[in-house]
């Protein structure tokens, strides 16, 4: 027979079309199951050796021991930090209370590109109901799986929030202290050497919180001259009777503070005193590690009159304090620039 003759042949028979396709299409199967594995071990085996090259990269920084507890790798859940995984993080927390200059210290914090101050986290009730709640409040804050306006989140270089003292802080004050030492946070504390300014500008805040002087807005803050000019023009009156023991119970809460959070490493910053020189500012950028730059606000001062412009019954209270150790809260030289 010729070679290439389409007559069959007398040996074995081709097995049935059907069965054919049959085989063919297992072995299909085959190829493509044996395939699809070794991608998803390829794949599988880039992210651990990404890993693993992570933790390899992320090797101890060169600073001074007693710093080291205070420089962070966080690792978010809610994103991945990228390129900045290896970037340190000092977590910090802004002390302070109400009406003492520390809204303006945030928004001058935040003009840094690499800090991010996430505002008065502690306002909200349920976040400070026990101990529990603000501990885990905390833990989120600190892993950077927090979002604000404030957060600068993968690349930042220090990252916090600001606290008052009457949110919960000093409620808790033992187990507060105890998890920021072992989490290494570092506190600023920032608070007001002149109580009676502190007094006068709260009772100047509670007013405006109902009355709402901005377009039937209230604002604790303003960032143009004529919407302090506004808030400005009330004069609140003292409580006379109770003044004295009113700047002594401040006093006294910021003392308290300050013993309960002497183990923590932490600076003391008082507003006079940044607003005569600025170059505590410099001071506070080297305490948190970051590079030193010139910090900016846009908020503008409500109150910039002399004392006796902002109260109503100034006589009654000038003659309250003269003659106590609180007279030289009368004289205002200490607040000029």
């Amino acid at each position: 027979m010729h070679p290439y003759s389409l007559k069959s042949s007398k040996g074995a028979p081709f097995p049935p079309r059907p069965i054919l396709v049959f085989l063919i299409a297992i072995f299909g199967f085959y190829v493509c199951y044996i395939s699809f594995n070794q991608i998803t071990l390829e794949n599988r085996s880039e992210e651990n050796s990404g890993e693993v090259q992570a933790e390899i990269h992320c090797r101890k920084p060169h600073l001074p021991h007693e710093e080291l507890r205070y420089v962070h790798f966080p690792k978010p859940e809610s994103y991945s930090r990228g390129e900045c995984s290896c970037n340190l993080v000092r977590s910090f927390v802004l002390v302070s209370m109400q009406r003492s200059g520390s809204g303006w210290f945030e928004t001058l914090l935040n003009s840094h590109p690499n800090i991010s101050s996430n505002g008065e986290i502690f306002n909200r009730v349920d976040r400070r109901e026990n101990i529990s709640s603000i501990l885990q409040t905390l833990d989120k804050l600190y892993n950077l799986d927090w979002f604000t306006s404030a957060a600068k989140n993968e690349c930042t270089a220090a990252f916090g929030l600001k606290w008052m003292l009457n949110q919960g802080f000093m409620d808790h004050h033992d187990d507060i202290a105890s998890y920021l030492n072992k989490k290494g946070v570092s506190v600023i504390f920032l608070f007001r050497r002149n109580t009676l300014r502190r007094l006068i500008s709260v009772l100047a805040n509670d007013y405006d919180r109902d009355a709402k002087q901005l377009n039937g807005t209230h604002k604790s803050h303003v960032h143009s001259k004529e919407e302090a000019e506004i808030l400005a023009k009330f004069k609140p009156v003292l409580d006379v009777s109770n003044l004295i023991p009113n700047i002594r119970n401040a006093e006294k809460y910021i003392r308290d503070c300050l013993d309960h959070f002497n183990t923590t490493r932490h600076m003391i910053l008082y507003y006079e005193d940044i607003v005569r020189n600025r170059n505590a500012l410099f001071q506070v950028q080297e305490f948190l590690g970051v590079p030193v730059r010139k910090l900016v606000s846009r908020q503008v001062k409500i109150h910039t009159s002399p004392l006796p412009g902002l109260v109503r019954n100034w006589d009654d209270v000038s003659n309250k304090l003269n003659g106590t150790q609180y007279a030289h809260f009368l004289d205002g030289a200490d607040y000029v620039r």
